[in-house]
């Protein structure tokens, strides 16, 4: 059956290659251990090279395959994934999930970004309608923004009591917790940006008309407020980077960097086996024997600009 089962390890797929050191002189140059701070906190960001466009577009072709033999390893083992996406505003989540997505199959990779809730969601136990996504067997679900909602924008903005978000901090690890026990592999990522990043990203968006729609009212308040959300996302990380479920933080500053790192991180954290069939072999197109076509004049067609 092709490859026999061959097992994809983290060390295959997400291990880089250890940078040598250069000797200038006396002085010893190490990239990887340039600026160890956060970027958030700092907001300076790695001193790196970036990845050429040909070193992004070939890793993350590979990425990609082995990508569709995660999928496939879900789908055949009744596995049930959910993956959550959090950071601030333009850090790239939507970037990564469309990479992740883009060879994937909808139903077996589904990705759920709920809109503002309803005025009947609104008295509904909170976690209700994110409940109604969570996967069955042999699904991999992607949360572009999930429950967190209420302990960054709903905190940060006034939207929620203080009661509802004391509460969430409460209830949140236990129904992760929950999630686990009930089989559900839970793993989530928070995208941090340095506030330079983001305002050249913003910046961006304004002047593109094609990403403008991108730019929320709420988008733009953020920016206000960027010490409240400093703040919400501290407290949250405080109550709920837990054991079963821990926060995992993609350096977003650099957008190739971070997509690359979170699709061969998320590789790694769930083992998988190469199941790709052989080979099809394509039958021939069956004659048209005793049938007569109507004629091509009878259909409307999308008139040929190009």
């Amino acid at each position: 059956m092709g490859k026999k089962h061959a097992v994809a390890t983290a060390n295959e797929i997400a291990a880089p290659k250890e940078k040598k050191k250069e000797n200038k002189g006396e002085k010893q140059v190490d990239i990887e251990k340039a600026n160890k701070k956060s970027v958030e906190t700092t907001g300076e960001v790695k001193k790196r090279e970036r990845i050429t466009n040909k070193a992004y577009l070939k890793e993350l072709t590979k990425l990609q395959i082995e990508l569709v033999k995660l999928q496939e390893w879900i789908k055949n083992e009744g596995l049930r994934v959910v993956v959550v996406f959090e950071g601030r505003d333009a850090a790239g989540k939507g970037g990564v999930i469309k990479r992740i997505t883009e060879s994937l199959s909808p139903r077996i990779c589904p990705v759920v970004a709920l809109p503002a809730p309803t005025e009947r969601e609104k008295t509904q136990w909170y976690f209700q309608r994110y409940v109604a996504h969570l996967p069955a067997a042999g699904e991999m679900v992607l949360f572009d923004r999930s429950w967190y909602n209420r302990a960054g924008v709903e905190r940060a903005m006034g939207f929620c009591t203080d009661e509802e978000y004391r509460e969430f901090l409460r209830s949140c690890p236990e129904f992760e917790r929950m999630l686990v026990r009930s089989g559900i592999q839970l793993i989530k990522y928070w995208f941090s940006v340095s506030d330079e990043e983001q305002e050249r990203r913003f910046q961006g968006r304004i002047k593109d008309p094609t990403k403008r729609w991108k730019l929320s009212p709420m988008d733009l308040q953020s920016r206000s407020r960027w010490l409240e959300y400093s703040k919400a996302k501290d407290e949250m990380f405080a109550h709920t980077d837990i054991k079963q479920a821990p926060w995992y933080v993609v350096n977003a500053d650099v957008k190739k960097h971070a997509r690359l790192n979170c699709i061969k991180h998320l590789l790694s954290m769930i083992p998988y086996k190469d199941l790709t069939p052989p080979l099809a072999k394509l039958p021939p197109r069956q004659e048209a024997k005793g049938y007569v076509r109507p004629p091509i004049t009878d259909q409307t067609f999308v008139p040929e600009h190009h």
